[in-house]
């Protein structure tokens, strides 16, 4: 049989190539699904927003600090004395003509 030699190399190449794209595709799946576990997903930029005139304070029911919120980015509430601040919206108080 003179066209075994040949055949059997075509061969060998052609597991190599599927051998070698499995692979890729395998390990671009795994990188995929760590990325998804770990919470590495690109996440869009939020522009700082004044946010004065609405009124908002962060307030700790333990001890009754209070922060006003004056610009608003990525939205995080602070911790104070080991526990999350509560967000408080509050009517605005007018100044009266009179």
């Amino acid at each position: 049989m003179p066209y075994a030699g040949p055949v059997l190399a075509f061969s060998f190449w052609i597991q190599a190539l599927i051998a070698t794209a499995l692979f890729v595709l395998v390990a671009l799946v795994g990188l995929a699904v760590l990325r998804a576990i770990a919470g590495g997903g690109r996440r869009e930029h939020i522009d700082p927003e004044d946010v004065a005139d609405l009124d908002v304070f962060f307030v700790c029911e333990e001890c009754g600090t209070e922060f006003q919120v004056t610009r608003l980015g990525e939205i995080q509430v602070p911790r104070h004395c080991g526990e999350p601040m509560k967000v408080i919206r509050r009517p605005r108080h007018e100044a009266s003509n009179g």
